[in-house]
């Protein structure tokens, strides 16, 4: 569930494609309600075959996505598990790659390469703990010094370090990281997911019949400011057209049901957690979607995935982000960009694009052609390869003694 999870499967299926063999060390399925699906409870590990991706399940302590002491056991637990089980049930490979966040995966990763004695590749979808820091997440003045000090420390060990976002590289070149360990790979879309059709049909909602739908569709958390999506549709309600329709779970979920209820909202229709391939058609039923997130500074350097898939299922945007994102959905003229946490603006947005059909027709024409032509994930895999198998060979020649390829 969510966009690590689909980028990993995506960019690893394409490589599985190629010819190569592909290890994801994992935990189980249980984000981010906590609650292991049935499938796989009593186990301790667990090894599957997904579309050719040698999937490694390793044991974890499961929380809900709330609550900073419980979330830190989580990443800790698996951090353990998948350090001994990666270093006992996997063969030596070629390299060792770890996303981040959660950070702790990272950690795992490296150290992982040096039981394998491999190069360490970073992946960097979210500058952490700098976001966690600026949410108000993490204060304690110790615990954000050693998390700063091991963030540089995977940096430097790193042989390539893989971002999502051109921002990124501004910020690790302020970090002192040289240019040649840095490599964008942006996150896009799938052609085969955006054109398969769910297990099982998707039912809509009854209220959400000939209604303009304004949907948001994914994790319900402190970083998207969804209380002002629920303030904008108070401000709507007097339009009997406009329904909002949010899909997902989420830590700040129990506050923004609390919220409708407090606003006496009629307008409003909240959904629990769909799987990955029911959301095209959630996609395709909004009329516009949002892509919101606080007004931080740390949010103007990240692209966040799902405007990718709107794009591509030809979904008008909203975009209340700073920024690369709000910078991309103009270049694509997919949407209309708005200041974050901003109700008023969010509400003029959404009555231009509902009194304005051509406009909105123009923005889901041109958002599909532009990701269709730039960001299709199977020549971003294809990158992210050639990036990775360019760094192993720099680092060899850099042992071999070559000055001209060392690394600092």
């Amino acid at each position: 569930m969510g966009a690590p999870s689909a980028r990993t499967y995506e960019h690893a299926r394409h490589w599985v494609s190629l010819g190569h063999h592909v290890t994801v060390i994992t935990g189980f399925p249980n984000h981010p309600t906590g609650i292991i699906r049935p499938e796989y409870r009593g186990y301790r590990i667990k090894r599957e075959n997904i579309d050719g991706i040698d999937v490694l399940r390793t044991w974890v302590y499961v929380t809900p996505n709330k609550g900073f002491a419980k979330r830190i056991l989580n990443f800790l637990s698996f951090l353990v598990s998948s350090l001994f089980f990666g270093a006992t049930r996997t063969d030596r490979p070629d390299v060792v790659i770890g996303t981040s966040p959660q950070f702790f995966s990272a950690v795992s990763a490296y150290l992982l390469s040096v039981v394998k004695g491999v190069p360490f590749i970073f992946e960097v979808r979210d500058i952490w703990p700098q976001s966690a820091i600026e949410l108000g997440a993490l204060r304690n003045r110790l615990a954000i010094r050693i998390l700063e000090w091991i963030e540089n420390r995977l940096y430097r060990k790193a042989r390539l370090i893989v971002g999502v976002a051109e921002s990124t590289r501004d910020y690790l070149l302020a970090k002192g990281i040289p240019s040649h360990r840095i490599a964008i790979i942006p996150n896009g879309v799938d052609a085969d997911f955006l054109s398969s059709e769910p297990t099982r049909a998707v039912t809509m909602p009854s209220e959400l019949e000939n209604k303009f739908i304004v949907s948001y569709i994914g994790t319900h958390g402190m970083s998207h400011a969804l209380d002002v999506v629920l303030r904008a549709a108070k401000q709507l309600e007097s339009d009997p057209e406009i329904h909002f329709l949010f899909v997902g779970e989420g830590a700040e979920k129990e506050n923004l049901l609390e919220l409708a209820r407090k606003l006496e909202l009629r307008n409003v229709t909240f959904l629990p957690e769909q799987p990955r391939e029911s959301l095209i058609a959630f996609y395709k039923s909004s009329d516009v979607s949002l892509v919101p997130l606080r007004k931080l500074p740390i949010f103007s350097k990240v692209l966040p995935s799902k405007i990718f898939e709107l794009m591509g299922t030809g979904t008008a945007i909203i975009c209340s982000v700073e920024g690369e994102a709000a910078n991309l959905v103009k270049n694509a003229n997919a949407g209309l960009a708005i200041a974050p946490e901003n109700t008023e603006a969010l509400v003029a947005a959404i009555t231009q694009l509902k009194t304005s059909p051509e406009l909105l027709t123009r923005f889901r024409q041109s958002g599909h052609r532009f990701v269709f032509e730039n960001y299709l994930r199977s020549n971003l895999a294809q990158s992210y390869l050639q990036s990775i198998e360019s760094a192993i060979q720099i680092g060899q020649k850099a042992r071999s003694g070559n000055p001209m390829t060392s690394e600092s």
